[in-house]
């Protein structure tokens, strides 16, 4: 019996779009633009320190949330370094502004694929529904990514970790995504540059797990028996691959 697909999920970050330079020293600009903003609060923090206490922070929680695959959200790390200074009474608007400094800057980094908006114009033609899982500490970055690289309008919804809190690969992640629609997993797809959240995730989820290379980069030890169900180096290629799997 041929496969019958009506639904593509994507993932964001590495194959809808990459960073521009490198990821490291752009943070560190985002980290000091949040500390600058906290200290015309009022609050006493160190410009020199704290930007790096922060960082660390996040870097920490980060590694258990690989582990444990329950998001860690930029807020809650936010939170809980400013309550190892003193400040355990900081308003949500205050930590929101803090952070929305942060994602200015670093917004400016990310750049939509060449082929990404024209793969998407294709698919929506060929009549698939369209949806976003993305793994991502701040719900309200990714929304505002979508909408500045004009995108958000090709998906029924975009679904990231830090709105649930559940990371790919979990599965219920997965099932949250498809619980926007009557589908069967069978009859979605997963678009991604991750062998383990993306294309492990939506497999074992009952998904087809698309895998893209082109930001791929080098895969970590053990992710070697995961098999996509197929494989793109563009994402240009997709609507002929969704053509030739359909078939199968």
């Amino acid at each position: 019996m041929p496969n019958i697909f009506r639904a593509v999920i994507f993932d964001l970050g590495g194959t809808l779009m990459y960073e521009r330079e490198a990821s490291q020293p752009v943070n560190a600009q985002g980290d000091e633009a949040l500390t600058l903003y906290l200290r015309e609060q009022g609050l006493e923090l160190n410009l020199s320190t704290f930007p790096l206490e922060f960082r660390k922070r996040l870097d920490k929680y980060f590694k258990q949330r690989q582990k444990d695959l329950f998001e860690t959200t930029y807020s809650f790390v936010l939170r809980d370094v400013l309550s190892s200074k003193g400040y355990d009474d900081i308003s949500d608007e205050i930590v929101r502004n803090a952070l929305d400094r942060l994602f200015a800057v670093t917004q400016k980094n990310w750049v939509l694929e060449d082929d990404a908006l024209s793969t998407l114009k294709k698919l929506e033609e060929n009549g698939y529904r369209m949806g976003l899982i993305s793994n991502a500490g701040d719900d309200k970055d990714v929304q505002q990514l979508i909408q500045k690289f004009r995108i958000s309008r090709f998906f029924d919804f975009a679904l990231t970790s830090a709105a649930c809190s559940y990371r790919k690969p979990h599965p219920r992640i997965f099932e949250m995504a498809l619980s926007n629609w009557y589908f069967l997993p069978s009859e979605a797809v997963m678009v991604g540059d991750n062998l383990t959240a993306d294309i492990k995730g939506a497999k074992d989820a009952g998904l087809f797990g698309v895998w893209l290379k082109r930001r791929a980069g080098s895969q970590k030890v053990g992710q070697a028996e995961i098999q996509p169900d197929a494989s793109l180096s563009t994402l240009s290629e997709l609507s002929s691959v969704l053509d030739r799997l359909q078939v199968q």
